[in-house]
């Protein structure tokens, strides 16, 4: 890639997509070939949300290059707590590493804090805003299994706070994808976000019934309503559990479709989903190795 942080999925090319994705490729094919590639780096872990599959991948990943990792642990037990701000915390853990892996519950934050360090960051989540990491699995996933090209994927759940989706619609805007979102009319994209799509030339086509469009999908793309995001109780409650794909959901769908969620979920998949062929989430969370791996590595070799 080009940049010296990984931000937003606007920052990307399909050129710097397919680069990364090829390297994954290849460090999936023969992961020892990779186990020295960056044996004197540490990265730095700061996450100030909870996280498993991001926190945990990160941290195999530069292991599996060679490399060490840092925490900055809880938040309740770092000087957060003290009143630390975030641009102090940042140039600290510069200091004690070569790059920066940043979660945070403030959109904006990933960005604020890559002007203040020197090293490449990555961010892994910053509110409501971008995952870029998170897309850069899910677009390895949607290649291996579907293509990204002549693609027709639908998009479902909490399209207002969840960040996972306002990456991805993004980033396939570099490639010949129909995109569909799916969504209760209170958790439509966001209007900044409608306005970045039509502004690369991506047709928004939204709906609330995922029935009329599923047969026509080769991915559906689906996301658990966040309820941490809602500032209302009530409001979150009007749309719990409104969306649930089962077994008998799939009757109508194409015999290829891929399914995918970028986890963690709660009711929104049937575990009788599970073991279908459909069914690629637990392969596109361990999609999230070779991928971050990649990720590392063309950062930290272009900070060379």
């Amino acid at each position: 890639m080009r940049q010296d942080h990984l931000i937003s999925a606007t920052d990307l090319s399909r050129e710097d997509i397919e680069a990364v994705l090829d390297r994954a490729a290849e460090i999936d094919a023969n992961p020892a070939a990779f186990q020295q590639q960056h044996a004197d780096k540490v990265l730095g872990l700061c996450f100030f949300e909870p996280s498993t599959r991001t926190r945990m991948s990160f941290d195999s990943a530069m292991k599996r290059l060679g490399g060490q990792t840092v925490d900055m642990g809880p938040v309740e037990s770092s000087s957060v707590k003290k009143g630390e701000t975030l641009a102090d915390t940042v140039r600290v853990v510069e200091g004690y590493a070569d790059a920066l892996v940043l979660r945070h519950p403030s959109e904006g934050a990933a960005s604020m804090a890559a002007d203040f360090v020197d090293v490449p960051l990555i961010n892994a989540g910053d509110g409501a805003g971008q995952h870029p990491s998170q897309t850069m699995l899910d677009l390895y996933t949607i290649r291996e299994n579907a293509g990204l090209d002549d693609l027709t994927i639908g998009i479902l759940g909490d399209l207002k706070y969840g960040r996972t989706v306002h990456s991805l619609a993004e980033a396939l805007t570099n490639f010949d994808a129909s995109q569909h979102f799916i969504s209760p009319e209170s958790l439509r994209l966001p209007r900044n976000v409608r306005y970045d799509l039509h502004a690369s030339g991506a047709q928004v086509r939204e709906h609330t019934d995922l029935e009329s469009v599923l047969p026509e999908l080769d991915v559906l793309y689906v996301t658990r309503i966040q309820r941490e995001r809602f500032p209302d109780e009530n409001e979150y409650r009007k749309v719990a559990g409104q969306y649930r794909i089962d077994a008998e959901t799939l009757d109508v769908a194409s015999d290829d479709l891929t399914i995918m969620h970028p986890l963690p979920r709660v009711d929104e998949i049937s575990p009788d989903i599970d073991e279908t062929a459909h069914a690629k989430y637990f392969e596109q969370a361990h999609n999230g190795i070779p991928v971050r791996m990649a990720l590392l590595d063309s950062l930290l070799s272009n900070n060379e």
